[in-house]
C-alpha cells in the first residue's frame, strides 16, 4: 500500500505546474502589462518621461485628465509604450514614463521603443531627474536636442512636443531647472528651422510650487491636471496631432454673453530670450478691479517680427497684426488675478516691445 501512494507528490507537483501555466496564459490574455492590450487603433501618442509622467506618486499622473480631455473632446487617442499602469478613470494605461531616469537613459532606449510603437504624437517631458541628481547639467541641453534627433530620425512624421520641466521647490535645483529650461526654446526652434515637426510647451509656466507635494518634485492632483491642459492645448494647436474630432462628440464652446461694463484687463509683453533670428516672448494678462470670464490680446509688429509658436494661448495673425485670446483654462480670472502665455517669434530687424491692448469678457 505505502508504494502505491508514493506518487502522489509527483502528480501534485504536476498539477501546481499546470495551474500555473493557466494563470500565466490567463494573465497574457487580459494584458498585464502588455503595452498594445488596450489599442482602440485611434492615433497613437506615447507618453515619454521619468516618474512625472509614470505616476508613482499619484497613478496616473497627467494622463488620467489628458485622457479624458481626449473623450470629453469626441478625440480617438491610443496611447503607447513598454509600461501600463493608472486608475479605472484612465482609460488607456499605456505609456514611456519611467522614474527616476534621466535624459541620456530614456535615449538609450528610444530608438526600439519607437520601432516597437510608432507614435504618431510624442510628449516629452524630461530632464528633472538630471537636476536632481546634479548629472552633467551643463551637457543637459545637447542630450535633450540629441534625443529629440534621434526621435524625428525614427520616426520622421510624428509630431513631438517637447516641454520644459516643471518647477522644483528646492531654490538651488529650481535655478538649475530655469538654466536649463531657458535653453530649451533654441533647441526647438533650431528643429522646427530644419523642417521637423518639433513643438515647445512651456509646462513650468504652467505650474507653480503650490502644485506639489510635499517631497517639491512631483506635481499633486491639481498639478497634474494642469499638465494635463497644457498638454491638450498644445495638441490642439497642431492640426492631426491627435486626429479629428470624429470619433465622438465635442464638448461645445458656450456662446459667450456681451459683458457688462466695467470688465477690464491690462497685459504686459517682455521679451524672454533672443537669439539670431528669432526670440522668445511671454505676455502677462491682469483683470481690472473685477473678475473677468475671458481676455483677448492684440498687437501689432512694426519691424518684421512673426510668431511661430504659441502656448497657453490661441495666438492667430494677420500680417503684422497678431491677436491672443485664451484657452479653456486661463480665461476666468479673479479681480487682480494674472495669467501668462508666450510664444516664439522670428525676427530679422530690431525686435522692438509693441504695444498692447487688452479685451475683457
Amino acid at each position: 500500500m505505502p508504494s502505491r501512494l508514493s506518487p502522489l507528490p509527483d502528480v501534485r507537483h504536476r498539477w501546481a505546474v499546470v495551474l500555473a501555466a493557466v494563470i500565466l496564459a490567463a494573465g497574457a490574455l487580459i494584458g498585464v502589462g502588455t503595452a498594445r492590450a488596450e489599442s482602440n487603433g485611434g492615433v497613437r501618442v506615447m507618453p515619454l518621461g521619468d516618474s512625472i509622467t509614470d505616476g508613482v506618486t499619484l497613478p496616473g499622473a497627467y494622463r488620467t485628465g489628458l485622457w479624458q480631455r481626449f473623450t470629453g473632446g469626441g478625440y480617438r487617442v491610443d496611447f503607447v509604450g513598454s509600461l501600463s499602469n493608472g486608475p479605472a478613470s484612465l482609460g488607456d494605461h499605456d505609456h514611456e514614463g519611467h522614474s527616476g531616469w534621466r535624459i541620456d537613459q530614456i535615449d538609450a532606449n528610444i530608438v526600439n521603443w519607437l520601432h516597437a510603437y510608432s507614435p504618431h504624437t510624442v510628449l516629452l517631458h524630461i530632464g528633472t531627474n538630471d537636476v536632481l541628481q546634479n548629472y552633467n547639467l551643463s551637457g543637459a541641453p545637447a542630450r535633450l536636442s540629441a534625443l529629440i534627433d534621434h526621435i524625428t530620425a525614427t520616426v520622421p512624421t510624428a509630431e513631438v512636443f517637447v516641454a520644459t520641466i516643471i518647477p522644483l521647490a528646492n531654490s538651488g535645483q529650481e535655478a538649475n531647472a530655469r538654466a536649463y529650461n531657458s535653453a530649451i526654446p533654441g533647441i526647438v526652434q533650431s528643429k522646427v528651422n530644419a523642417g521637423e515637426h518639433v513643438h515647445l510647451v512651456d509646462m513650468h509656466a504652467a505650474l507653480t510650487t503650490a502644485d506639489l507635494l510635499s517631497d517639491g518634485i512631483h506635481p499633486n492632483a491639481t498639478g497634474f491636471d494642469k499638465m494635463a491642459a497644457a498638454w491638450f492645448s498644445a495638441l490642439r494647436s497642431v492640426p492631426g496631432s491627435i486626429g479629428d474630432t470624429g470619433g465622438g462628440t465635442p464638448t461645445p464652446t458656450p456662446t459667450p454673453t456681451p459683458p457688462p461694463g466695467g470688465r477690464t484687463c491690462t497685459a504686459a509683453y517682455t521679451v524672454t530670450g533672443q537669439w539670431s533670428g528669432g526670440f522668445q516672448a511671454s505676455v502677462t494678462v491682469t483683470a481690472g478691479s473685477t473678475a473677468i470670464t475671458g481676455w483677448t490680446v492684440t498687437w501689432r509688429y512694426a519691424n518684421g517680427q512673426a510668431v511661430t509658436q504659441a502656448w497657453n494661448a490661441t495666438v492667430t495673425s494677420s500680417g503684422s497684426a497678431v491677436t491672443a485670446r485664451n484657452v479653456g483654462y486661463n480665461g476666468a480670472l479673479a479681480a487682480g488675478a494674472g495669467a501668462e502665455f508666450g510664444f516664439l517669434g522670428t525676427s530679422t530687424g530690431v525686435n522692438e516691445v509693441p504695444t498692447l491692448t487688452c479685451t475683457a469678457n
